[in-house]
């Protein structure tokens, strides 16, 4: 169920000492401000400027002011997040910002080491999630959006706005007349997400007023099949071997092959076939019944082949 965000944070319970990431926006900057004032001389900030606009020097300066006036110490990584052909610019930066909390993180530990990281993303953000990865056809997994705790380089990580609306936590920000920056981008229709936030977001919550507790259902259902499915496939892997064996994976359904061969691809090679890359492969190991038959299909940045008995794969 939707929260309010002081009900949010008196049941968040992060190992100390907690670092946030902070954007300067609304929702970071609510989130800093609330952990700062609940434990004090425990919270620091991270603040990743990527370089990709003008207004970057004025969220950093924002970001500066902020932390002084909390007395919260501020680390600022600076990079540069531009996307790679072929990868989205939000998932470029996305990746980017983890990697410089890590690198805080691994830093911070010649002085007081940070334990967990808190991400100020909401129910809102959530409901984007989905229906970005609706859009794009996304399987289990996608539509799992994003989980309110993980593990990730030995650290905790926390959303522990999850069950929040946006609305609720800027209401709360300027209850308690605290300033934040707006990021220009947020508003460019060019990107997917955004025209999800200024299109579809009010229309849903004009006709289905609780959408934001039904959408997290359905994520939190589908986190649980793709658990399920997680551990399918490592026991097929068991079965069919790494590198998978033709003739095991011959021997199992179509949608356990494509199963074990996603978790094969993503695990061991850091990559995932598009749905007509998979497709074809299902389709070639189907039709692999002789010694001289020929498998090498395009998989991400490199090719998954026959080698023998067994598939491979070879990367430029």
């Amino acid at each position: 169920m939707t929260q309010s965000f002081e009900a949010a944070l008196q049941s968040f319970a992060p190992a100390l000492p907690l670092a946030v990431g902070l954007s300067g926006g609304a929702d970071s900057t609510a989130l800093l401000l609330a952990c700062a004032r609940r434990w004090p001389g425990q919270v620091q900030a991270i603040h990743v400027h990527h370089g990709l606009q003008v207004a970057a020097d004025g969220f950093e300066q924002h970001c500066t002011t902020l932390c002084q006036g909390l007395s919260v110490p501020l680390w600022v990584e600076r990079l540069d997040a531009r996307h790679a052909p072929g990868q989205s610019p939000e998932d470029a930066a996305r990746q980017a910002r983890y990697k410089a909390f890590e690198a805080v993180a691994l830093a911070s530990k010649a002085q007081s080491a940070i334990q967990s990281i808190a991400i100020a993303q909401h129910a809102d953000d959530q409901a984007e999630t989905l229906l970005l990865a609706l859009s794009r056809g996304a399987g289990v997994a996608g539509l799992a959006a994003m989980p309110a705790r993980w593990e990730r380089a030995s650290l905790a990580w926390h959303r522990p706005l999850l069950q929040v609306a946006g609305a609720d936590v800027r209401r709360w920000l300027r209850a308690q007349g605290q300033a934040w920056v707006e990021d220009p981008t947020n508003t460019d229709e060019r990107f997917t997400r955004n025209r999800i936030r200024a299109q579809l977001l009010p229309a849903l919550d004009m006709a289905f007023p609780s959408f934001r507790d039904t959408f997290a259902r359905s994520a939190a259902n589908a986190a649980q099949a793709a658990e399920l499915l997680d551990e399918l496939a490592q026991q097929d892997l068991a079965l069919v071997g790494a590198p998978p064996e033709i003739k095991a994976l011959q021997g199992l359904s179509r949608a356990r092959q494509a199963n074990v061969l996603r978790h094969w691809l993503r695990a061991t090679h850091h990559t995932t076939p598009a749905a007509a890359q998979l497709g074809e492969l299902l389709d070639q190991i189907l039709a692999c019944t002789t010694r001289g038959h020929h498998i090498r299909i395009k998989v991400g940045r490199g090719f998954v082949v026959r080698s023998g008995p067994r598939l491979d794969w070879s990367s430029p």
